[in-house]
């Protein structure tokens, strides 16, 4: 993303955010950390990687951090282009 300032433009710098821990999703906060790291480390702005998944700034901005409600399919979709692998597994009948 550049920034145009008195007739001149500025890179603006994105700082890379280390990934979190492998660890168990139990929550959307612990996903918002890693696709916003996984962003970081890409050198992507949010608007630039908005615009690389196909979604709304705005909604990116909400899965990374865990606010309000968001399409499934758009934090799939924003899990996959920035190489971020989910798994699931059942276990043992805990019911």
């Amino acid at each position: 993303m550049e920034i145009t300032f008195l007739g001149g433009t500025v890179a603006k710098k994105v700082v890379a955010l280390p990934l979190p821990p492998n660890q168990e999703l139990l929550s959307a906060e612990t996903l918002g950390q890693f696709i916003r790291a996984r962003r970081t480390q890409a050198g992507l702005s949010i608007h630039d990687a908005a615009d690389f998944c196909g979604i709304a700034v705005g909604t990116l901005d909400k899965i990374e951090r865990a606010t309000g409600d968001v399409r499934l399919s758009n934090v799939l979709t924003a899990c996959s282009m920035l190489g971020i692998t989910i798994s699931i597994e059942a276990k043992e009948k805990t019911f």
